[in-house]
């Protein structure tokens, strides 16, 4: 358990505290992790800040004395054998330089530059470092005769350590070392590349590997020779850069606060901390750790968690190594943070299930988005108040930080999550919750590639699936294909194309989109109708099992038979990060025929839903249609997308990319015209007819603005929107023949009416193109905002 204690010590050195319960000592697993043939690495990515004690004042000056004289004895000690192994490493250097330079070199110039870069240097460090403090002490060896007179003999030996480690001074000597750890930096950005060269010179040439697994060095006064490997060595340094800080830490622990060491080594302590956390933050090299059975332990993943128990919901911090999964507990106490241990599953055998939490209501849902709103909304107020780097305290800051962190709190805790169930051979079991899919995906795949139960076949991301056409078929009949993948059931797994023209040979040129987390097989099924059209036929089923390699990031034509139909396809396979299902509500309010103002509230938005994914529609696959706006969709399918925007969100804009563009311009156009209000308030119908007649340009478009800007938000939010699109729809006038000036005439009887209808159509339908005329020519057209930024007061509510 030494190693054990050294590695507690060196998460201490960061401020962190493991506290071990009694089932790690006892545990068979942990208690091999922890031997004394291991070699253990510790890495702490969690907390970079070192957190130094107050200056102890506990202990008597002559106590502290005869301890701060036991660490630099031990000091000197170590240093000792360190530079024993830094001569042991670097001794082949020299002979694989000459033999680079023969035919048959074991490295080429270039690896051995590599491989010992910095090795020389650190040596001539540390043999200065070493030479002067035993300079140091061997020259306070002697004791000064004449200060023991008077002295009773039990007191003598006490009273000559004080006096000569009162006079002991060392600290400009650690000040000048930690000065130069900056060598060290070269080591550690070369150390990776130097491992490297290094295990694949074992794995190809056996002179290397030879030298390299029976490097001999001499320990101690007795010269008991210890047997290295290369690449234990090459890690030595790492080891020794990281117990410098403990060992400044204990010297200056132990030395009184009235010592003239005392200010020197607190600044020493703190340049080697700086250093530290410097390397801790660039240096990622997790290295493996070897064990006395011969395997490698090695740090693959670690991150917060919700660990599942009987006493509730818990946030944890979890570890994933080559063979086990550890979960821990971070405390805090005070400025100092503590680790205390709370269970571990060996990767052996380890079983994983996992589900997804039942969506709550959509009342509930909306309480969600409101929440993640207002969150938002509270960072950007605090990045208000901390620009230029100058943090306020002031109690409105202070309010903003409460409230955020109790948004944080509740969504946590609140959010639909994913859970993860972990079954060991062992009969324990723990489940732990994930808050998204990303995460839950990388956790469960770096969990299976460990335990030897991944599955690579797997497809994870975008399966693309294009359903074109069908032959074969013996009596005419419409038909469509029906497509269904396996995987996990969080995401939509089936779907179907649109019913196909009456006829023998159907087409659809249709793609379907699926997102698929672990699918293997496609399912496809041909369903006809028949000329009665009472009731479908399944004419044919088939499975296809997905092959990623094949498929991957390109279109594979495939052929299928179902039943008498041969059915052609294209499948193409995207991977990527898995995205977390729709939380939109199923089932929702209608957006049509209801006042704007209620749909954006709804939605917690300035610009509704409906108006930015039909323009965002319109600009993605509308902009070169000839005639866009003006040339009407199917009227069927215009209402059986406003009928889906009024029940089914997900399946409304799943509509949008198979209908043809102009029905879903056509969709916008007629929920502007189904407003119960205008766009434009009526009330201002007439101060905007007064500004058309001011004969000054500039004055007229001042007017207009201004009058644009007294409008209630959600209005002039979403009428921005829409004029800034309609814009760039007139961009491309060229292909698509929609000019300003058609555009207003398309849309301005839609978002502008009068109060009380005039007698002179003409004249009312002239004010209402003349003022979406005039403000899609405004140059200053101010930008929209989709979402509204709440001021303080508000955050507070």
């Amino acid at each position: 358990m030494e190693l054990y204690t050294e590695a507690v010590d060196y998460l201490k050195a960061y401020g962190i505290s493991p506290v071990t319960e009694d089932e790690i000592v006892d545990s068979e697993l942990l208690q091999d992790v922890f031997t004394e043939e291991t070699e253990w690495v510790a890495h702490s990515p969690l907390q970079t800040e070192q957190c130094l004690p107050p200056t102890p004042t506990t202990e008597s000056p002559d106590e502290l004395l005869q301890k701060r004289m036991v660490v630099l004895k031990g000091l000197l000690i170590s240093e000792e054998i360190y530079l024993t192994e830094l001569e042991t490493l670097l001794t082949p250097m020299k002979a694989l330089k000459a033999a680079a330079g023969t035919s048959q070199p074991v490295l080429s110039a270039e690896q051995v530059q590599t491989v010992f870069y910095q090795i020389p240097e650190l040596r001539d460090l540390h043999k200065d470092f070493y030479t002067s403090l035993r300079a140091r002490l061997q020259s306070d060896e002697a004791i000064d005769p004449g200060s023991q007179q008077g002295l009773d003999r039990e007191e003598a030996p006490v009273m000559q350590l004080f006096h000569r480690e009162r006079n002991l001074s060392v600290g400009d000597l650690f000040l000048k070392f930690v000065n130069q750890l900056g060598v060290y930096r070269g080591f550690i950005d070369n150390y990776e590349n130097a491992v490297e060269i290094v295990q694949k010179c074992m794995q190809s040439d056996q002179r290397f590997r030879t030298l390299a697994e029976s490097m001999m060095s001499s320990k101690g006064s007795d010269n008991v020779k210890t047997k290295y490997t290369f690449e234990a060595l090459l890690y030595k340094p790492l080891d020794r850069v990281m117990k410098t800080t403990l060992v400044l830490h204990d010297l200056w622990k132990h030395t009184p606060p009235d010592h003239p060491d005392s200010i020197t080594l607190q600044e020493a302590l703190r340049l080697s901390s700086s250093f530290l956390s410097g390397v801790n933050e660039r240096s990622q090299c997790k290295r493996s750790v070897k064990l006395s059975r011969g395997e490698r332990r090695q740090l693959m993943r670690d991150g917060f968690v919700v660990d599942v128990c009987e006493n509730g919901h818990n946030l944890r911090h979890l570890f994933l190594y080559t063979d086990m999964l550890l979960c821990a507990r971070l405390t805090n106490a005070g400025r100092q943070a503590q680790y205390r241990f709370c269970w571990y599953l060996p990767l052996v055998g380890l079983k994983l299930h996992w589900a997804a939490e039942h969506l709550p209501s959509s009342e509930y849902q909306l309480k969600i988005s409101k929440t993640r709103a207002k969150m938002y909304q509270l960072k950007q107020a605090l990045q208000q108040h901390t620009k230029g780097g100058k943090v306020s305290v002031s109690r409105a800051v202070e309010r903003l930080r409460r409230k955020l962190e109790e948004c944080e709190i509740w969504l946590l805790t609140n959010t639909p999550s994913f859970t993860l169930d972990l079954h060991s051979t062992s009969g324990k079991s723990h489940t732990i919750r994930l808050f998204s899919l990303y995460d839950l995906n990388e956790w469960k795949e770096a969990i299976e590639k460990q335990s030897g139960n991944y599955e690579s076949s797997h497809i994870f991301g975008s399966l693309y699936v294009m359903v074109q056409s069908a032959c074969g078929l013996q009596n005419p009949s419409s038909a469509y294909v029906y497509v269904e993948v396996d995987g996990f059931e969080f995401y939509d797994r089936r779907k179907q194309t649109c019913l196909s023209a009456f006829g023998v040979t159907p087409q659809w040129d249709e793609e379907l989109v699926f997102q698929v987390d672990g699918a293997k097989q496609l399912f496809l099924v041909f369903v006809s109708q028949y000329e009665n059209g009472t009731q479908d036929e399944i004419v044919g089923r088939v499975v296809l099992n997905l092959d990623p390699d094949n498929i991957l990031k390109k279109w594979k034509k495939v052929t299928c038979l179902l039943g008498q139909a041969e059915v052609t396809l294209s499948i193409k396979y995207m991977p990527h990060p898995l995205e977390p299902p729709s939380t939109t509500p199923l089932v929702q309010e209608p957006v049509f025929c209801v006042p704007i103002e209620q749909v954006a509230m709804q939605e917690s938005v300035l610009v509704p839903h409906i108006v930015r994914s039909c323009v965002e529609e319109v600009e993605r696959r509308g902009l070169n249609e000839e005639g866009i706006y003006r040339i009407s969709g199917s009227s069927s399918q215009i209402q059986a997308l406003k009928h889906a925007f009024n029940t089914n969100y997900r399946e409304a804009v799943s509509k949008l990319r198979t209908l043809d563009v102009n029905t879903v311009s056509g969709t916008l156009k007629l929920y502007f015209r189904e407003l119960p209000l205008p766009l434009i308030p009526s009330e201002r119908f007439k101060e905007l007819a007064d500004a058309l007649d001011i004969a000054d340009p500039y004055l007229r478009a001042n007017n207009m603005l201004t009058l644009l800007q007294t409008l209630p938000d959600v209005n002039r939010n979403t009428l921005l929107f829409l004029l800034h699109h309609l814009k760039r729809v007139a961009e491309r006038k060229e292909e698509n023949k929609m000019s300003l000036s058609n555009l207003a005439t398309v849309f301005g009887p839609s978002l502008l009416r009068p109060l009380v209808p005039r007698v002179d159509i003409s004249q009312e339908v002239e004010v209402q193109v003349q003022v979406i005329f005039l403000y899609l020519q405004c140059q200053n057209l101010p930008e929209a905002l989709l979402t509204k930024h709440l001021d303080i007061d508000e955050l507070e509510t």
